[in-house]
C-alpha cells in the first residue's frame, strides 16, 4: 500500500479531500493529515509516509517551502500539488520543486478522480519498476523499457559529485538512477523541448556530458542497458559540441543497427598519420577528419597518437611556443570537437614552422619522410646519399633543406638517432655494450662509448646500471 498525507490549512477542504476518494482501490491508506507546513515536517519526521498531498497557499510555512523542505529531507517521497492556480510559472515552481502532479481543486469531481489517481499511481509504479529495473543484479530478461525517453547524464571526470542531478527539476519528477558510472533519467516525452533545455541550463559547465536518447517505448530493457554502456560513449564522444548548451540527441534505432568499427583499421591508419600530411595540405586533412570521424577510435587512442606527435616532432615542427600552446593546456578534451580543434591548431603551427623555414610542403612532406626513414634505419650503414635518393632528392638541395629543417647536419641528426637507440637497447635488452653499438649503427664500440659519454654524461654500461638516469 502508498502510504500518504494530506496538508491544508482549511479543515473543511481537506476532509472533503479525504472523503472524496476511493483510496483502497488506488492502492493508498491515508495515514495522516496537517493543517500546516511545520505540523506536516514533524509528523513525516515520525512516521513513514510515500506520497504528500500539499495545498499551496497556507499560513506559516507554505507548500512551497514545504516541498523544498521534503525534497531535502525525504528525497524519495512523490509530492501532489493541490491547487486553485492554473498559472503556469506557478505550476512550474511546483514541479522544480519535486511534485510530480498536481490538482486542481476546483475541478476535481467524481467523473475525473479515477483519470486524476490512476495518473498519480501509474507515476509511482513506473519509477519504482524503472528503479528496481536498472539496480543491479535485477532480472531484466522478460522486461521491456516503458518510458519513450531518457537522460544520460555522464560525469566528465570520475568522483564528480551528482548532488546538482539531484537539484534538477527532471530529477525531481522522474526517477534518477545509476547506470555504471553514468546516471539515467527515464522520461515520457519523446524529443526535444524547450522546457527542457531550460530546466538544464547551467549545468554542463565541464562537469557533465548529456545525451537524450529517444524511441525506447517497448523496447528490450536488457538490450538497453546494454546498448547505453557499450556505445553510448562513443556516441556522445563525437556528436557533442562543447560550445552547445543542449544534449546530443540519439534516436535508439541508430544506437543499435551501427556497427562498431574494429580498432585494426584505425590502428594503421595513425600509424600513416604520424607523417603529419594531413597538417600541411587541406585535403589532407579532410581526408584525416573523415577518417576519424568513421572510425571513431577511443579517447585514449586520440590522447596517445597526440603524445606521439610530440615525441616525434619536437624542435623539428613544433618550437618552444608550439610546445606550450599545444601541451601546456591541462584542460582534458572529451568530445571529437575539441580533438579536431586541437589537431586544427596542431596544423596551423606547422605550417607557420614551413613558412618560418621557407619550404615548400612537397619539400617539407619529404624532409619529414627523411627523418623517418632514418629513424628506421639508424642501425644499419646508411649515409646521406641514400636518405637522398630514397626521398628522390639530390644530395646537395637534401643536404641545404636538411640543416634549414633540422637545425643541425645530416650526420648530426644521425648520430642522435643512433644514440637514442642505443638508449633503448641498453635498457630493453642484456646484450653486451659492442653489440649494442654495432645494433645503433657504429663500427667501433670504443667510439661509441665516448660519443655516448659526451651526449648523455655517462658511459653505457652505467647508463644501463642506473636504469636509464641521466646527470
Amino acid at each position: 500500500m502508498i502510504r500518504a498525507m494530506v496538508v491544508d490549512d482549511e479543515k473543511l477542504v481537506r476532509k472533503g479531500f479525504i472523503s472524496v476518494i476511493d483510496w483502497a482501490s488506488f492502492g493508498i491508506v491515508i495515514v495522516g493529515e496537517a493543517a500546516d507546513g511545520r505540523s506536516a515536517m514533524e509528523f513525516l519526521a515520525a512516521n513513514e509516509v510515500d506520497l504528500l498531498f500539499t495545498d499551496i497557499t497556507m499560513p506559516g510555512m507554505n507548500g512551497f517551502e514545504l516541498l523544498g523542505n521534503v525534497r531535502k529531507r525525504f528525497p524519495r517521497m512523490k509530492s501532489v500539488v493541490l491547487t486553485c492556480h492554473h498559472e503556469f510559472d506557478f505550476l512550474q515552481e511546483a514541479l522544480r520543486l519535486g511534485a510530480i502532479d498536481y490538482i486542481v481543486k476546483t475541478l476535481l469531481d467524481m467523473e475525473n478522480v479515477d483519470e486524476v489517481m490512476n495518473r498519480i499511481v501509474d507515476r509511482i509504479q513506473w519509477e519504482e519498476s524503472s528503479r528496481k529495473a536498472f539496480s543491479p543484479g535485477s532480472d531484466t530478461s522478460q522486461e521491456r523499457f516503458t518510458s519513450a525517453s531518457a537522460l544520460i547524464f555522464s560525469p566528465v571526470s570520475p568522483g564528480q559529485d551528482t548532488s546538482e542531478l539531484f537539484r534538477l527539476p527532471i530529477a525531481q519528477r522522474n526517477p534518477l538512477l545509476e547506470l555504471d558510472g553514468r546516471w539515467m533519467a527515464p522520461i515520457a516525452r519523446t524529443g526535444w523541448y524547450p522546457e527542457l533545455q531550460k530546466e538544464l541550463e547551467g549545468l554542463h559547465g565541464g562537469r557533465w556530458q548529456t545525451a537524450l536518447v529517444t524511441g525506447l517505448q517497448d523496447q528490450p530493457l536488457a538490450d538497453v542497458k546494454r546498448l547505453l554502456n557499450e556505445r553510448l560513449p562513443s556516441h556522445i564522444f563525437y556528436a557533442a559540441d562543447p560550445a552547445a548548451s543542449q544534449p546530443v540527441v540519439i534516436a535508439y534505432e541508430k544506437l543499435s543497427s551501427e556497427q562498431p568499427q574494429p580498432a585494426a583499421g584505425s590502428d594503421a591508419d595513425f600509424a600513416q598519420w604520424i607523417d603529419v600530411k594531413w597538417a600541411l595540405y587541406p585535403s589532407e586533412w579532410e581526408a584525416f577528419v573523415q577518417k576519424v570521424t568513421a572510425c571513431k577510435p577511443e579517447p585514449a587512442r586520440l590522447d596517445a597518437f597526440a603524445h606521439k606527435l610530440r615525441q616525434e616532432w619536437t624542435r623539428l615542427l613544433l618550437g618552444e611556443e608550439a610546445i606550450h600552446r599545444l601541451y601546456d593546456d591541462q584542460k582534458h578534451r572529451h568530445t571529437w570537437a575539441a580533438w579536431r580543434d586541437w589537431f586544427r591548431l596542431f596544423s596551423d603551427l606547422a605550417q607557420r614552422r614551413m613558412l618560418e623555414l621557407s619550404l615548400s610542403r612537397e619539400v617539407m612532406i619529404s624532409l619529414i619522410h627523411a627523418i623517418q626513414y632514418m629513424r628506421l634505419h639508424a642501425g644499419e650503414k646508411i649515409n646521406q646519399t641514400d636518405v637522398a635518393l630514397h626521398i628522390n632528392m639530390s644530395r646537395s638541395y637534401f643536404s641545404q633543406c636538411f640543416t634549414r629543417f633540422a637545425g643541425q647536419s645530416f650526420g648530426e641528426m644521425l648520430r642522435t638517432l643512433r644514440i637514442e637507440r642505443a638508449k633503448t637497447l641498453l635498457l630493453e635488452s642484456e646484450a653486451p655494450v659492442y653489440e649494442i653499438a654495432s645494433l645503433a649503427g657504429f663500427e667501433d664500440d670504443k667510439y661509441f662509448s665516448r660519443v655516448f659519454k659526451e651526449r648523455v654524461g655517462k658511459l653505457p654500461t652505467e647508463y644501463r646500471h642506473d636504469g636509464g638516469k641521466t646527470v
